[in-house]
């Protein structure tokens, strides 16, 4: 099941690349066309910054879908530069969904909270496989506790509620 989810977002990433590639592109098409200029700029200033960031928005959520499918294949969890791209992937999706709703209307707000889902179930995903692996090598070689050699997992004299220290003697 994480395969899927990480491919199937990976996918979705893809899709959202290709869509803001084309609303950039589409932008950039429309001030060279009508010439607009802001604040005095060149109008193919303008028009060469909306399709260089069509180009940079879409390499950015490439990316994002080249960690899922590396996360996927190797069905292991990205490392710290991985887990970050891929929250700022979502945080950038919200952020544009919530954009969305009151620029394009409901129905872009609704597409962009499912694409929001599928990354955030991937990170969901991604993290329970990431703690079970660090779990597993935290344990010693019989399998149980932390390593230190107790049967119990516990570490000997850590404190007054450790199970493995008995009462002191004349206390009831």
């Amino acid at each position: 099941m994480r395969r899927t989810v990480l491919a199937v977002t990976a996918a979705l990433l893809v899709a959202e690349a290709a869509g803001f590639a084309l609303v950039n592109y589409v932008m950039g098409v429309m001030v060279d066309y009508q010439q607009m200029s802001l604040a005095g700029m060149d109008p193919a200033a303008a028009s060469k910054g909306a399709w260089a960031g069509a180009v940079l928005t879409a390499l950015y959520f490439l990316s994002c879908a080249l960690v899922l499918v590396v996360a996927a294949v190797r069905d292991r969890a990205p490392g710290r530069f991985g887990r970050v791209l891929l929250i700022s992937a979502a945080v950038v999706t919200a952020v544009v969904g919530a954009a969305g709703a009151a620029l394009v209307g409901w129905a872009a707000f609704g597409v962009m909270m499912l694409l929001l889902c599928a990354q955030v179930l991937s990170l969901v995903v991604l993290g329970e496989r990431g703690d079970a692996e660090r779990g597993d090598a935290e344990r010693d070689d019989s399998g149980r506790g932390d390593g230190d050699g107790s049967p119990d997992g516990t570490v000997p004299g850590a404190g007054p509620l450790s199970p493995n220290l008995e009462a002191p003697q004349g206390s009831a």
